[in-house]
């Protein structure tokens, strides 16, 4: 009853996401404002933008205080636009940094200032609350709060990484086997986090999001061969599947925090944060759906026999769109 219960909730979930909404209209990856300071009161900017198609996001940068900047040099980059300039202030402690246009956008920026003392200050702006003071100092606490919410945004608006989870909760057949398969993820995706963002292990980016995508299709025609009373390895041992695929969806998730990087004097603290962030908007979606299960068998619905493989089909379908598009992006 449980796969029956996931396998509808699933599909209800694969339609919300072809319907025009908050998540598929929201920016995944954030406008980035970078300065370094490479001598007293002169930075080096670097301001990533995103891009809709051809058309840059219409974001600006604006300081409250007496700045000099020269003229910005621009490059594009896929998905993005890149500005360059130099930067003259006497202290940028105490101003205020305001993104005109963020309020009519459904993106965030992450800010990030490098002192040559070699201290510095990381902030995150959003269409709520477009402006920030920067502080004569930054915490630990500010990090932790800041990389912990970057975490959870991550993994809640990753689209790909919950369909891998989800079509692991239809695979995983009891408590057991379904707190192991999770597990196994968890680790695997926290070790291969941590490698790649330190530098220990590189990845090319885009093999790896069309693996990820291909995971999800793998597991996926795993869930239709169980039905099918084919049972393989992923529904014999799913924790086994988990894992392997989830030191994959680590690299991915090392890639997403590669684009707002990692503030200098707390990057272990960071990195510790960003990947709490991950584990508990994933452990949230985990118990929002088997909450909704756990409603859904009061009622007592019986759907047919073949609508056990919808979900598995719909999902497999969807993620072997993504497998093709990434693949065209080589």
């Amino acid at each position: 009853m449980r796969s029956l219960v996931l396998g509808c909730l699933s599909l209800v979930w694969l339609l919300s996401l072809l319907l025009p909404g908050p998540i598929s209209a929201h920016e995944v990856r954030p406008a980035y404002l970078e300065l370094r300071e490479h001598q007293r009161g002169a930075f080096s900017v670097l301001w990533k933008v995103p891009m809709r198609g051809e058309m840059r996001l219409g974001l600006t940068p604006v300081f409250s205080g007496d700045t000099e900047a020269s003229e910005p040099m621009t490059r594009l980059v896929p998905g993005a636009a890149i500005e360059t300039w130099t930067l003259n202030a006497r202290a940028l402690q105490g101003q205020t940094l305001t993104i005109d246009g963020l309020t009519a956008t459904m993106t965030d920026v992450l800010a990030r200032i490098e002192y040559a003392d070699g201290t510095a200050w990381t902030g995150r702006l959003t269409p709520s609350e477009p402006s920030a003071t920067i502080p004569a100092a930054v915490s630990a606490v500010d990090v932790a709060g800041l990389y912990l919410i970057l975490g959870l945004e991550h993994i809640l608006f990753g689209i790909d990484h919950l369909l891998f989870v989800f079509a692991l909760l239809m695979l995983a057949q009891g408590i057991r086997p379904l707190i192991g398969t999770i597990t196994a993820f968890t680790v695997a995706h926290s070790i291969t986090l941590a490698l790649a963002t330190l530098g220990v292990v590189q990845m090319p980016q885009a093999p790896v999001e069309a693996v990820i995508a291909l995971s999800i299709v793998f597991v996926a025609v795993e869930v239709v061969h169980r039905e099918q009373a084919r049972a393989g390895i992923a529904a014999r041992a799913p924790w086994l599947v988990a894992f392997g695929f989830g030191l994959l969806h680590g690299f991915g998730f090392a890639g997403a925090l590669g684009e707002t990087g990692l503030p200098p004097g707390h990057i272990p603290f960071a990195l510790l944060f960003f990947n709490l962030g991950v584990e508990a908007g994933q452990l949230a979606f985990v118990g929002a759906v088997l909450g909704l299960a756990a409603l859904l068998r009061r009622a007592l619905w019986m759907p047919p026999a073949w609508w056990r493989r919808v979900p598995a089909y719909a999902i497999g379908s969807v993620a072997m769109f993504w497998t093709m598009q990434r693949i065209a992006m080589f």
